[in-house]
């Protein structure tokens, strides 16, 4: 039974969108690439000025430590803010925080100082990340979601690939500081595009034909929510555990800086290459058993990855991490998408958002440990086995779900 068979509006189904829609899908993409092309400049760069103002390892990673927490908490608020008070004034006040935090970053004189700084960084992207793709969801209908999320996504992830190389190349040109600025700017231009560009019809949708009227108690008893959200938690350690722990595997592996970076390039590459097709492919088929497949590859992957010791290896256990976000993470933002109600969309985005954060936090929290204690091959094979068991949790909960409905 595909996951749009019980759809609470049935009667988008068969829409097909317009020259319009696609335009604002478009302008869409366009704002979500500037805004994280401006905040994934700072990753490169954030680091060595801490470090330039006297903070300690520990002080740094409790830096990105209070960014992540923030980011994950505060999604699923901001999202039920959007779906109180509309999409375009949450968006705004999301990159206004954004871009004036960018600004105040290169006045902090300690770490302390930074780290507030930063702090409010978090809250306007747990601000503007769930209440732009709620945007994206409630242009588009239902049987197209899934197309426009891989364009979206595909925009975003471009961006997350460029910035922290364009923070590096502006670091190493005008120095860290003058970063920041660059940054600041960069999300005050999208910040400008939203006000001059977002239709501004599409955060009131919900409020037609009395939806939105659910109660918010009401999401624990969707089981395909659950189940996405057991998955998105699920996928997100694993890929945590990859971001924090590969260039120390690298390294010791023998890998050079320069082979680091190719490896990381191959995962991004092939994760941004099969967004778009698996997009499309996602309004066709099941999203639950793609969901399945792609996070059992990338708990494969992971294991992979730590049993390598190669250049040619890490490379094709990045390729196969990539291909599993790639495939997952499309169908898994699609499914929360369209199982929830079109008044609650925001907080359905929210809690997706706030998984990916709380999932990198956690493994980057206490995956260290493990590998301090086993080493990077038993701590990859554990990140993989705990990734492989939330895909056991999600198809569980999915089909559970789904059986009943029948």
């Amino acid at each position: 039974m595909s996951d749009s068979a019980t759809d609470n509006q049935p009667h988008e189904q068969h829409q097909t969108p317009g020259e319009r829609q696609a335009a604002q899908v478009l302008i869409c993409c366009a704002i979500g690439f500037v805004c994280f092309l401006g905040a994934y400049m700072r990753i490169p760069v954030l680091p060595l000025l801490a470090s330039g103002i006297g903070a300690s390892t520990t002080q740094i990673g409790l830096i990105n430590a209070a960014f992540m927490l923030s980011a994950g908490l505060l999604a699923v608020p901001s999202g039920l803010i959007s779906d109180k008070v509309g999409i375009t004034p949450v968006l705004l006040a999301g990159l206004a925080l954004m871009s004036a935090a960018s600004l105040l970053i290169p006045l902090s004189g300690n770490w302390v100082a930074l780290g507030a700084i930063y702090l409010v960084f978090g809250v306007g992207l747990a601000a503007f990340t769930p209440t732009m793709m709620s945007s994206v969801a409630r242009i588009v209908p239902r049987s197209h979601v899934g197309r426009a999320y891989s364009w979206y996504t595909t925009a975003v992830y471009l961006a997350m690939t460029i910035g922290p190389a364009a923070g590096g190349w502006f670091g190493q040109r005008l120095g860290f500081r003058q970063v920041f600025l660059v940054s600041g700017v960069l999300i005050a231009v999208a910040l400008i595009a939203v006000l001059c560009f977002l239709p501004k019809d599409t955060h009131a949708t919900h409020r037609t034909h009395g939806e939105g009227q659910h109660p918010p108690s009401s999401i624990f008893s969707n089981g395909r929510l659950m189940a996405a959200l057991a998955g998105t938690l699920g996928g997100c350690f694993g890929f945590g555990m990859y971001l924090s722990f590969l260039p120390l595997h690298a390294r010791a592996a023998g890998l050079s800086v320069d082979q680091i970076g190719i490896v990381f390039a191959a995962q991004a590459l092939v994760n941004v290459l099969l967004r778009i097709p698996f997009g499309h492919l996602s309004d066709r088929i099941d999203r639950g058993a793609m969901s399945g497949i792609g996070l059992v590859v990338c708990a494969v992957a992971l294991a992979l990855t730590g049993a390598s010791h190669t250049l040619a290896a890490m490379i094709l256990g990045a390729c196969l991490l990539g291909a599993g976000m790639g495939t997952s993470f499309t169908a898994l933002s699609s499914l929360v998408a369209i199982v929830m109600p079109a008044g609650q969309r925001g907080l359905g985005m929210g809690l997706y958002n706030s998984c990916v954060y709380l999932g990198m936090m956690l493994s980057s929290a206490t995956m260290g440990v493990v590998i301090k204690r086993t080493g990077f091959a038993t701590g990859f094979l554990a990140a993989g086995c705990i990734t492989f068991a939330a895909t056991l949790l999600f198809l569980l909960l999915y089909r559970g779900s789904t059986s009943k409905e029948k």
